[in-house]
This record gives C-alpha cells, structure tokens and sequence, in this order.
C-alpha cells in the first residue's frame, strides 16, 4: 500500500513565498515522476510541476520562472518551492507519484494568496 503526505501549505500574502512537500511510503520499487497538480472547485485538476527521478522538471506555464520542484530519490520526498505567490495561485494543491504501473495520489493541501 503507497501512502503520500502532504505538507506545507496555508494562507500567505501576495509576493510571499511557501514551500509543500510531499513524502511517499509504502511498496515503491521505482519511482518514476513525482508532482503537483492544483484544482479550484469547478475546475479541473491542472498540472503545476512535476519532476522525474533523474530531475528531469515539466512546469506549467503560469509557474515558470516562480516555482520550483525538487526531488529526494532516497528518502522518496519532493518540493515545491513557491515564489512571488499570486492570488490566482490559490487551490487545492494534490501531490502525486507515478510508477512504472500505477499513479498515486495525495490528500490535497490547501494554499491560499490572499491581495
């Protein structure tokens, strides 16, 4: 059984700064990416970052250049930096992991940017 715990998220002015992570346990032989994904009600879940065991990094466009994901192979956890934090970062932010048969999904953390 694979578990992801969130941690991080909350409430932060605008311009500020916040950082999730994302710690996975369970049977995991392989990791292949690692990631989050946002989602306003209504809305559908949207990519934010993901990055690959080997560091590889896909950004959204709405995040490049503010946002920064990172990965820790061996103790299974990953990053997101968030930067110069606008209100229209405001979600639900799902970390997930893929491995070479299945995706996983967190619990969901909420951040809110307020102006």
């Amino acid at each position: 059984q694979v578990q992801l715990v969130g941690s991080g998220g909350g409430l932060v002015q605008a311009g500020g700064s916040m950082r999730l992570s994302c710690t996975a346990s369970g049977n995991i032989f392989s990791i292949n990416t690692m990631g989050w994904y946002r989602q306003a009600p209504g809305k559908q879940r949207e990519l934010v970052a993901t990055i690959t065991r080997g560091g590889s990094t896909n950004y959204a466009d709405s995040v490049k250049g503010r946002f920064t994901i990172s990965i820790d192979n061996a103790k299974k956890e990953a990053y997101l930096q968030m930067n110069s934090l606008k209100p229209e970062d405001t979600d639900v932010y799902y970390c997930r992991l893929t491995t070479p048969m299945s995706i996983y999904w967190g619990q969901g953390t909420q951040v809110t940017v307020s102006s």
